[in-house]
């Protein structure tokens, strides 16, 4: 498969997931800088973490207005799958193709620590190969991290299935003390009502190997090799 990896000016988590799908994954993937207006010929998208556009007004604001942004949402509508990491996390919800927000941690501190996050559901090409329960221990970074959605959109979206990672204990327990920014129902990662749009605030990009601290985060990544054929067979034909 052929990766993508969105690029803004700011971004710094842009070589992070080409190393791990390169080396990670040993599969192609390109930079894309946030001019293209064409991702057709790429099998599927990541949107990196880490600061587009210095993370001036508000962490991901600006970058939705790229040019990119409209070929990345054409290809959401498309049923390509795309991946928000951190900041592209922060912004595939300003540009709505996820639901709900970031928010300041509740700590109003930066983060940057290992976490343990539970898998919710594998419906999505990112969690294909992963089954609900499954505990991953995965780095985090950022100062705006804490989900929010308000009580009809969260009802709403537990009943369809997309809470797709959520912050636990090393016991696989949901408790205030392992949700590390205050996100609301411990919720670490989110999808879209298809499920091919997956953003989490976690890094898996930056869990693709022991000798960096942990590989667990491969999982995610390789899961959409799984999924990921059937729909570019499907695109192609």
């Amino acid at each position: 498969m052929r990766f993508g990896i969105v690029t803004f000016p700011g971004s710094n988590g842009d070589h992070d997931a080409l190393m791990a799908v390169r080396l990670g994954l040993g599969q192609p993937a390109e930079l894309v800088w946030h001019t293209e207006t064409d991702l057709s010929d790429y099998d599927c998208l990541i949107i990196p973490g880490g600061f587009s556009y210095g993370d001036y007004l508000r962490p991901g604001a600006i970058a939705r207005f790229a040019p990119v942004m409209e070929a990345v949402a054409r290809e959401a509508q498309a049923g390509k799958p795309i991946l928000g990491i951190c900041n592209g996390f922060q912004i595939l919800t300003e540009a709505q193709l996820l639901p709900g927000a970031l928010l300041r941690n509740a700590s109003l501190e930066f983060v940057c620590d290992w976490v343990f996050v539970r898998v919710e559901q594998h419906r999505t090409p990112w969690t294909s190969r992963l089954v609900p329960g499954q505990l991953l221990r995965l780095p985090i970074a950022h100062g705006d991290g804490r989900y929010f959605v308000d009580e009809r959109t969260l009802r709403d979206l537990e009943r369809n299935g997309q809470v797709v990672f959520r912050y636990v204990d090393a016991e696989g327990r949901v408790t205030p003390e392992a949700n590390p920014n205050g996100s609301v129902a411990n919720i670490a990662g989110v999808c879209n009502e298809r499920g091919n749009v997956v953003g989490l605030m976690p890094h898996p990009e930056r869990a693709y190997d022991r000798l960096i601290g942990g590989d667990e985060g491969l999982q995610i990544l390789a899961s959409v090799l799984a999924v990921g054929w059937e729909l570019v067979r499907g695109h192609r034909s």
